[in-house]
């Protein structure tokens, strides 16, 4: 159980952490956090932007510094300062749940199940601080050949406002384990709880410079950080069209690391041999977490044709009796959306689907005024043409296609430009394993989905991104590999 909410938690920093320290943004600008929940204000910001981009990085190239407190320090170090701040998170969790509530939208009970999350991988990548390790190559000729690897440098990460706290940390657990040091921006409609991380992470002890947090917009403070020179690494989950741009930039400045992770359509295909009831509920909950603001999320749900009608009843009965409310409620399943434009942009895809001749099955409404709540939607008919069928909707939509033939859905699930994720239901071990072979994913589910846990890779194919998160993979993406050559001296016979 999580701990007891806090329905109204102070708002304790709202500034700029640079080199250890809450500090005004150099404008002097702010900007408002909003309530999803009320559309009221929460608090306002500091606006950052190039000016505090530099001076983060100023701390951060003196913290990088040969000769540093931080490159001296001992890996087994790096990775027990990691798991005391693993430790106050997990001892502030109700605290940060009920910020991240008030400033997401998210129910608190899944807020806290994104923190417990976020502990899980900084214990994890806490393990492998001191376990990073090189080979020894059996070279051609009289030589004594090594790898050695090490941090990549300066990383910039901008994280999305979808799962703030919890991808706060995923970007920060494995570049600090891997001895880097991180200038974060996070999503400015949830700054909030990146902005309190600050505190615990200067609590645990990490060295001034090690972490930096800049509040500020993506065209300003994001765009200062994928163009700086000093910066080596760049990682970004988000849009593809902002993946796109921060690619550019980073090729452009000076061909920075780049990992990202980015949009998709991910397809969720049911055959006919399954326990149906269990198949829908799996499905529901691919759509419906997080109110359908998932990257991954198993919109596309492709159903054989011998149980469509009834795949169909069962979902659109599932979706409308779906609990949307306060989200300090524990019963509530859904919270409001994140905020005006994503509210307005996912009424627009449902209009689209009604007028391109989809069925509403339940669903496909606003819900009041108070806070930017939507319907659980569940269509019916849906065509691959159609925009709801080919746009990432990020909402609590789902779109029910009708397949009859293993091939042909194969194909249909590989014709889109996104490739992040993909789910199969089937008893049938021949039929799995060929639709884990041919799916263009990053990752196949097989009779589940969304089952994402620190110790597995998870990234995209084609334009669902680049590189990986979590598990070890994940660490290769802040290291970099430097080989070594010994000359052996030879005595004279």
């Amino acid at each position: 159980m999580p701990p007891l909410p806090i329905r109204n938690p102070d708002v304790k920093y709202t500034q700029a952490f640079i080199n250890n320290e809450y500090v005004n943004c150099v404008s002097g600008k702010t900007f408002p956090t909003i309530n999803p929940t009320t559309k009221q204000k929460i608090a306002d910001v500091q606006e950052g932007d190039k000016a505090d981009v530099d001076k983060a990085v100023d701390a951060a190239k003196a913290a990088f510094k040969i000769g540093s407190a931080w490159r001296r320090m001992d890996a087994s170090k790096r990775g027990a300062l990691l798991m005391k701040l693993a430790d106050l998170i997990d001892r502030d969790m109700g605290y940060i749940g009920s910020l991240e509530t008030i400033d997401n939208g998210k129910p608190y009970k899944n807020a806290c199940g994104d923190i417990g999350f976020a502990v899980d991988i900084l214990r994890y990548y806490a393990g492998w601080a001191d376990k990073i390790t090189g080979k020894t190559i059996p070279i051609n000729g009289d030589y004594f050949c090594y790898t050695r690897h090490e941090p990549v440098g300066i990383c910039g990460q901008i994280v999305p406002w979808n799962y703030p706290f919890m991808l706060f940390i995923l970007k920060l657990a494995p570049a600090l384990a891997s001895g880097c040091v991180s200038i974060l921006k996070p999503a400015e409609q949830t700054p909030l709880t990146a902005l309190y991380a600050g505190a615990l992470i200067k609590e645990a002890g990490f060295p001034p410079g090690v972490v930096g947090i800049i509040p500020g917009y993506g065209p300003t403070a994001g765009a200062a950080i994928t163009n700086h020179p000093d910066i080596n690494k760049v990682s970004f989950t988000g849009s593809t069209e902002v993946g796109q741009l921060i690619q550019q930039a980073s090729g452009m400045s000076n061909l920075k690391r780049t990992s990202l992770e980015l949009g998709g359509k991910s397809p969720n295909i049911v055959f006919g041999d399954v326990d149906l009831d269990a198949a829908v509920a799996w499905s529901h909950a691919a759509v419906m977490e997080n109110m359908g603001q998932c990257c991954v999320a198993g919109t596309r749900t492709f159903v054989h044709e011998s149980i469509y009608d009834e795949f169909v009843k069962k979902s659109a009965a599932m979706a409308s009796n779906r609990i949307v409310g306060d989200p300090f409620d524990e019963k509530t399943q859904n919270g409001p959306q994140i905020d005006d434009v994503q509210f307005e942009k996912i009424l627009e895809l449902i209009e689209s689907g009604k007028k391109e001749g989809a069925k509403v099955e339940c669903g496909g409404e606003k819900m009041g005024d108070k806070g930017y709540y939507i319907q659980p939607t569940v269509f019916s008919n849906v065509q691959d043409n159609m925009r709801i069928a080919k746009e990432e909707i990020f909402g609590p939509v789902q779109q029910i296609l009708k397949f009859s033939d293993e091939d042909e859905v194969i194909e249909r699930a590989n014709n889109t430009q996104y490739g992040l994720g993909a789910a199969v239901f089937t008893n049938d071990i021949n039929r799995a394993l060929k639709f884990a072979n041919s799916l263009q994913a990053g990752s196949v589910w097989i009779n589940c989905n969304l089952a994402i846990t620190p110790q597995a890779p998870f990234g995209g194919f084609k334009m669902s991104g680049i590189g990986r998160e979590y598990s070890e993979y994940g660490l290769q993406e802040y290291l970099e590999v430097k080989n070594v050559v010994i000359k052996i001296p030879q005595k004279n016979s």
